[in-house]
């Protein structure tokens, strides 16, 4: 295909919190960016992954579940949601068999207002019981105008190369937005620091997981080996103890699991050292969001 001819654009994956977006994502990508946890409200920033041919450059980005307001974390996590409604080229709507549209009825209206395509994926249709699906999709189809409605599996990976299909017959004519070799916009630290908070909501309960930010102190690569330091904040000096555990048992652990995917993901061995601080209540505090990356203009 000619230059003329090429195909490229954004696409945004937006939806409430649980329902599948980053494990789409990662299917859509090919590659595991986005980490996964069944806990809510695990993707907290804007990740952009790129899918590329010689013939289009599709740019998809996995937001913030989206969600009512409680902390200054939270708005700054929907800013980011509200920054993909105005760029995209399409929006692929994520929800599911159990959700409804309550505390986002404001987004739904600026997508139905916005002109932009809108593919409604229904996910999660393995667990769907007999009549169900129809049900659900009758829901949405009243709430969000969409272009089509794709049932999915993602877990199964059920049905997304239908999706696939879908946006290559609504992208734009535009020459690539990024260089065809790169797989996403974010530096190595950020998917370092990522890692390591996935470990976090995997291993710990309540709220702990939720009151941790990651900070990649140094990210250096040798020939052989990238030697990372990492420091894991909390908000308070109890959540210091529950997260290194009896004897550091539990910072171990996660540092071991971290230590295993990054390894895989960067392909090449890894040496990861942790250290817990405590940084008073960072998720209200506009100064400390900003330090940790959630200043999204």
């Amino acid at each position: 295909m000619s230059i003329s001819n090429h195909k490229a654009g954004f696409v945004n994956i937006i939806g409430k919190p649980n329902v599948g977006k980053s494990t789409l994502m990662n299917i859509l990508v090919g590659e595991r960016l986005s980490i996964i946890s069944p806990k809510a409200q695990t993707t907290r920033h804007r990740i952009v992954g790129l899918t590329n041919t010689e013939d289009y450059q599709i740019v998809f980005s996995d937001t913030p579940g989206m969600l009512e307001p409680k902390y200054e974390l939270h708005k700054s996590m929907m800013s980011f949601v509200n920054i993909s409604l105005e760029d995209a080229d399409i929006i692929v709507f994520v929800t599911d068999l159990f959700e409804k549209d309550t505390e986002i009825e404001g987004i739904i209206n600026r997508i139905n207002q916005s002109g932009i395509p809108v593919l409604l994926v229904i996910n999660k249709i393995d667990l769907a019981k007999e009549g169900q699906l129809d049900e659900v999709t009758s829901y949405w189809t009243d709430r969000i105008k969409a272009s089509t409605v794709i049932p999915i599996s993602a877990l199964e990976q059920f049905n997304t190369e239908r999706i696939l299909q879908e946006i290559l017959d609504r992208l734009p004519v535009h020459p690539p937005f990024y260089d065809k070799e790169e797989l996403t916009d974010r530096p190595e630290r950020f998917f370092a620091s990522e890692i390591i908070r996935e470990k976090i909501f995997k291993n710990y309960k309540k709220e702990i997981p939720y009151s941790t930010e990651v900070g990649i102190e140094d990210f250096h690569e040798e020939e052989k080996i990238i030697r990372i330091r990492a420091s894991i904040f909390v908000e308070r000096n109890s959540q210091k103890g529950i997260l290194i555990g009896e004897k550091g048992k539990m910072l171990k652990k996660v540092g071991t699991e971290a230590r295993e995917d990054m390894e895989a993901f960067f392909g090449k061995k890894v040496f990861l050292e942790t250290h817990v601080k405590v940084e008073s209540d960072w998720r209200k505090n506009k100064s400390k969001l900003k330090k940790f990356g959630y200043d999204p203009t």
